[in-house]
C-alpha cells in the first residue's frame, strides 16, 4: 500500500499548500533552463528539416538531464517514499486549478467584469481584453475539464505506472508543449517534436479523464458529445477530455475566441445549457469527484496487488 499512501499524501499537501511559489516552483526552473537551449538551438532561417531535427534534439537535451537524479537516489525505502511524495506534490496542480476557478467565480459574481478577466487570463492562453460575461465562464471551464486532464490526472497516471521518473517526464513533456507547441512562425517545426510526444503521453490518460467524467455526470451526455463532437477540436487529447466534460455537465462550451490578436472560429460543443456563474464550481467540483474515483480504484488496485 506504499504507492497508495504516496499518492494520498502528494494530494492532501497539494490541497493544504497548494502550488508553490512561482520563483521556487521547479517547473519555473524547469522552464529556464528549457528556454536557455531554445536561445541555443532554434533558427527559423534553418530548412524545415533541420529546424524539426533542432526541436528533437532540444527536448532529448531538455529531458535526460533533468531526469538522471531519479537513478540516482538512494533506495533506502523512507527517503524513496518522501522523494515520491514530493514529485508527485510538484507534479499535480488540483488545489491551484481550483482557486484559480472560484477567483474568476468571485469575481464575475462581484459583477467585476474586468478583474473576471484578468483572473481568467491566468488560466487560459486566448486574449481576454474583450470577453463578456459568457466568454469568461465557458473559458474558465474549459481549462477546468482541460487542465484537470494535463495538471491533475495525466501526471497521476505516469506515476502508477513508472512512478516519479513518470510523472516528471510527463510534467516536464507537457511544459515543453506548452512552451513550444504552438503552430506559429516561430515554433511551426521547431516545436513539432515536444508537441507530438506530449500527444503520445497524454493519449491514454487523456480518454481515461474524458471517461471518468462521463461516469460521474450525465453519462448519456458526454457519451454523445465524445463521439459526435472531439473530432472538431484542434487537440486529439483535449478534443475527449473537454467534449465529454462538457457533456457531463450538460453546458454548451466552445464558440469563438481570439488569439493572438486573431478570431478564431472554434466550435460550439458539449450539452444544451449555457453556463451560469454557478457553473464554475460544478466544474471544479466535477474534477475533484473524479481524482477521488481515481484515488478508490488505485487504491484498490494496489490493496490487490
Amino acid at each position: 500500500m506504499i504507492l497508495t499512501l504516496s499518492i494520498l499524501l502528494a494530494v492532501a499537501i497539494d490541497f493544504w499548500l497548494g502550488e508553490p511559489r512561482n520563483t521556487y516552483h521547479p517547473l519555473v526552473m524547469f522552464g529556464k533552463w528549457a528556454s536557455a537551449i531554445e536561445m541555443r538551438l532554434l533558427n527559423n532561417e534553418q530548412s524545415v528539416f533541420r529546424q524539426r531535427v533542432s526541436g528533437f534534439l532540444a527536448v532529448t537535451i531538455v529531458l535526460i538531464p533533468c531526469l538522471l537524479w531519479l537513478w540516482l537516489v538512494p533506495s533506502w525505502p523512507p527517503l524513496q517514499t518522501t522523494i515520491d511524495v514530493m514529485v508527485l506534490y510538484f507534479c499535480i496542480a488540483a488545489r491551484s486549478l481550483q482557486q484559480h476557478a472560484l477567483a474568476v467565480h468571485s469575481a464575475l459574481s462581484d459583477s467585476d467584469l474586468p478583474l473576471a478577466r484578468q483572473q481568467v487570463g491566468k488560466i487560459v492562453s486566448r486574449q481576454t481584453e474583450a470577453m463578456s460575461e459568457a466568454d469568461v465562464r465557458r473559458a474558465t471551464i474549459e481549462s477546468v475539464l482541460e487542465n484537470g486532464a494535463d495538471a491533475v490526472f495525466a501526471p497521476l497516471f505516469w506515476f502508477v505506472v513508472l512512478g516519479p521518473f513518470g510523472a516528471l517526464l510527463y510534467r516536464f513533456s507537457n511544459t515543453l508543449d506548452a512552451m513550444w507547441g504552438y503552430k506559429n512562425q516561430r515554433y511551426l517545426y521547431f516545436g513539432w517534436a515536444a508537441a507530438r510526444f506530449d500527444d503520445l503521453l497524454n493519449w491514454l490518460p487523456a480518454r481515461l479523464t474524458a471517461l471518468s467524467y462521463a461516469l460521474l455526470g450525465n453519462t448519456a451526455q458526454a457519451i454523445k458529445s465524445w463521439r459526435t463532437q472531439a473530432h472538431l477540436l484542434d487537440s486529439p487529447n483535449a478534443g475527449p477530455v473537454m467534449t465529454a466534460g462538457g457533456g457531463a455537465l450538460q453546458l454548451q462550451l466552445g464558440g469563438p475566441a481570439c488569439y493572438h490578436g486573431q478570431l478564431k472560429q472554434k466550435p460550439w460543443f458539449g450539452g444544451p445549457q449555457l453556463p451560469e456563474n454557478g457553473d464554475i464550481e460544478r466544474a471544479s467540483a466535477l474534477m475533484y469527484r473524479t481524482l477521488l474515483l481515481w484515488l478508490i480504484v488505485i487504491a484498490a488496485g494496489d490493496a490487490l496487488a
